[in-house]
């Protein structure tokens, strides 16, 4: 009698594609703050606004996969899924406190080249996410998985250039440590997105 109660089918794909888009939300509103050069805390408190919202999203992925009898795929997919695009803008979340916490409020270069890489990656992201509604659009996921395996390597290349410039020319060992984890923080943004694409590779060869 209990299975009565049990909502035996529900579109997981609308609450993907709204997680995703807080993604979208948080790399874009980066950027943006990033290209001011500015960091304050209305800049801070917006991200973490966007944070939250993105965890209330998780959650209700969540909650509605321990409701859900008939999933679209596998159930430990989607708990992957849905974990790792939070994970995204949590890492967001992660740089403006960082910023905030080292008292840096002026953005160089280097952090700003790396925000418009993860935009491109985060799109990326959003259209893979996005694409998983059809099946048919197997190809179009694939182009865009090898989009963001590509972006994640140019991600680790800027890295390397970016410390090696940043121990050659910075003086002040607490500067350099600083600036260290910022720029690993936004590498990893990256990485993220590479595991998201694996996921999903994964999930279409299972649905293929």
């Amino acid at each position: 009698m209990i299975f009565k109660f049990i909502p035996r089918e529900f579109n997981f794909f609308d609450l993907f594609e709204k997680q995703v888009n807080f993604a979208v939300e948080a790399a874009t509103y980066f950027k943006e703050v990033t290209q001011k050069g500015v960091v304050d805390e209305a800049a801070i408190k917006k991200i973490e606004d966007i944070e939250h919202q993105s965890d209330e999203a998780t959650h209700a992925i969540f909650e509605q996969l321990n409701k859900t009898f008939i999933t679209p795929f596998d159930r430990e997919d989607i708990h992957a899924l849905a974990g790792q695009l939070d994970d995204i803008v949590d890492m967001f979340n992660t740089i403006a406190s960082r910023l905030n916490v080292y008292k840096i409020t002026r953005i160089d270069k280097n952090l700003i080249e790396f925000a418009a890489v993860i935009v491109e990656s985060v799109r990326a992201v959003a259209a893979t996410v996005k694409g998983m509604r059809n099946i048919k659009n197997s190809k179009l996921i694939a182009q865009y998985c090898v989009e963001i395996h590509r972006l994640e390597n140019v991600g680790d290349a800027m890295r390397d250039k970016v410390l090696a410039e940043l121990f050659e020319t910075e003086k002040n060992p607490i500067t350099v440590i600083k600036w260290k984890e910022i720029y690993e923080d936004a590498e990893t943004v990256l990485d993220i997105c590479e595991d998201v694409a694996l996921v999903v590779d994964s999930i279409v060869v299972k649905q293929a």
